[in-house]
């Protein structure tokens, strides 16, 4: 397979036209109708999310073809979710669509508004 079809595949992500929000322990964390989706994730643009429940965390990781995540902790009338929420701030070029947006897992429901 060629480079630039494995790019097509993998790369654009899509522009969700329905609102969608992530929720954790009955709270909404971010809500958007303007989240990418790649890969199966939805990554909603930094400014709707409701900075009073994000904290700095010191968790990294490397995808080979994103780049250097950073991580984000959760933390909801007293219950804390470690590195809850992921963002790409220098993402490569075929992920360029995902930079300053933020995707959540362990535990954090998206769901429909």
């Amino acid at each position: 397979m060629a480079l630039s079809d494995l790019l097509q595949r993998v790369a654009p992500g899509r522009p969700s036209s329905t609102t969608v929000r992530a929720v954790w322990n009955g709270e909404v964390l971010a809500e958007s109708d303007e989240v990418v989706v790649l890969e199966g994730n939805h990554y909603f643009p930094h400014e709707s999310l409701r900075e009073e429940f994000f904290r700095s965390s010191s968790h990294t990781s490397v995808c080979p073809w994103k780049g250097k995540a950073s991580y984000l902790t959760v933390e909801v009338a007293g219950q804390r979710n470690e590195a809850a929420a992921w963002l790409y701030p220098n993402p490569s070029l075929p992920a360029r669509k995902i930079k300053d947006r933020v995707a959540f897992w362990r535990g954090v429901k998206i769901e429909k508004a």
